[in-house]
């Protein structure tokens, strides 16, 4: 008998959760609570572990193509003069920009049309509750509809409406760092270098190239006050005139096309579960183990998505599947969310004396780069590569087209 899976959230996770499932003979249905698969958001880069499950996937090439065209990171000064430069890595580990950086919406855009044909998808659509019967997970949605699983997995974000339906009362450590992701038009001036400027205020402006004739945009800030990704469009939009009024450097720019720029702002926060699954009910993504800055979320739940479907191929026992799921997950996880706050307080400094220091250990890091280590790989290597992945091997049918290729030891 066909397993049927009921998966929540159509950004990166779910989709990919779905291509693998549906690789391997499962029914997949997929529900998203917001109207149309979301193309906002930024660059994301995908690395080590993650690299390979889209290598495996059949899927890298395809991302390569669609990549962002950025050629590095720097770090600029109120008059837009470098203060340090990174290219990007050679390979797909090192360097703030990877080898393969790509729009979140393009990556999901490729996720959707390699699984639309075979996922039922809702949009519009949300879990309001669950019934575990043990031997099947009963779901009701928003819509009233019942819908009968084998398997429901919930792969949605940071805070997650979904989450407790599955493991209740995840801590959540609030970062204090908001971020304002806007696109916006393309000028001249703009290259292909992710320019990124800092004041003393811990306010952040960059610019990053995408491959749509755009820019991506970023205004960053510490704060002490929470809920603010709560207020609506325009309170934010009011709040962002009046915290960057006198920033500096691109602030200007970036305000003037606050009014008609796609935008979305986020709180950074972490999350922590002692466990990710209850009976036949699991989380994948940031609705697990949000890592917060300087995170490996794409990476994350790229990997997570291909063990988790590895693992249910391996065993009828949900039981078994779930707990070695956990089990290859969480080191990489715990990894990744060492985050510290000093680092934080580091890359967004708070006065003049802090901002001095940190153009100093920026200038010191571009000065590593050739040897990539010590301060530079603390700020800007993610541990993508800190995980074994085992070799899932897709059944006959699928090998047949060339989407698996040889297991790989990364660590």
């Amino acid at each position: 008998m066909t397993r049927h899976a009921l998966i929540s959230g159509a950004s990166i996770g779910g989709p990919a959760l779905a291509h693998e499932l549906n690789a391997r003979g499962w029914r997949t249905t997929l529900v998203e609570r917001a109207p149309r698969l979301r193309d906002e958001g930024q660059n994301i880069d995908v690395r080590g572990a993650g690299r390979v499950v889209l290598r495996r996937m059949g899927l890298e090439e395809a991302a390569l193509v669609t990549g962002t065209t950025e050629v590095g990171l720097r770090i600029v000064g109120e008059q837009g003069r470098t203060v340090a430069e990174f290219p990007a890595g050679e390979n797909d580990i090192d360097g703030p920009t990877a080898e393969l950086e790509i729009l979140r919406g393009e990556l999901a855009r490729l996720l959707h049309e390699r699984t639309v044909d075979h996922t039922d998808y809702r949009f519009e659509e949300q879990i309001r509750d669950l019934d575990d019967h043990g031997d099947h997970v009963t779901a009701t949605l928003a819509s009233g509809e019942r819908i009968d699983a084998d398997l429901v997995v919930v792969a949605e974000g940071t805070r997650s409406r979904t989450r407790d339906l599955v493991v209740p009362g995840a801590e959540m450590t609030e970062v204090g760092l908001v971020i304002a992701y806007l696109t916006i038009p393309r000028t001249p001036e703009d290259d292909r270098w992710w320019n990124w400027y800092h004041t003393e205020r811990t306010l952040g402006v960059s610019l990053r190239p995408d491959n749509l004739g755009t820019t991506r945009a970023m205004l960053s800030f510490m704060t002490d006050v929470r809920g603010l990704e709560r207020l609506d469009r325009d309170d934010q939009v009011m709040l962002l005139r009046r915290t960057f009024a006198d920033a500096g450097w691109a602030a200007p720019r970036v305000l003037d096309a606050l009014d008609d720029a796609p935008m979305y702002l986020d709180a950074v926060a972490q999350v922590r579960l002692p466990r990710w699954s209850t009976g036949r009910r699991v989380l994948l993504g940031d609705a697990a183990w949000a890592t917060g800055p300087f995170g490996t979320g794409t990476t994350l739940a790229l990997t997570a998505a291909h063990v988790l479907a590895g693992e249910l191929e391996r065993t009828a026992d949900h039981r078994v599947a779930l707990g070695r799921y956990e089990e290859v997950m969480r080191p990489f996880v715990a990894k990744a969310q060492e985050v510290k706050l000093s680092t934080i307080r580091l890359v967004n400094p708070s006065s003049r004396a802090a901002l001095a220091v940190n153009q100093t250990v920026f200038r010191a890091a571009a000065g590593l780069q050739n040897r990539f280590g010590g301060l530079a790989a603390k700020l800007f290597r993610p541990p993508a590569d800190q995980v074994d992945l085992p070799d899932y091997a897709l059944p006959a049918r699928e090998e047949k087209g060339g989407l698996v290729a040889p297991s790989a030891r990364l660590g």
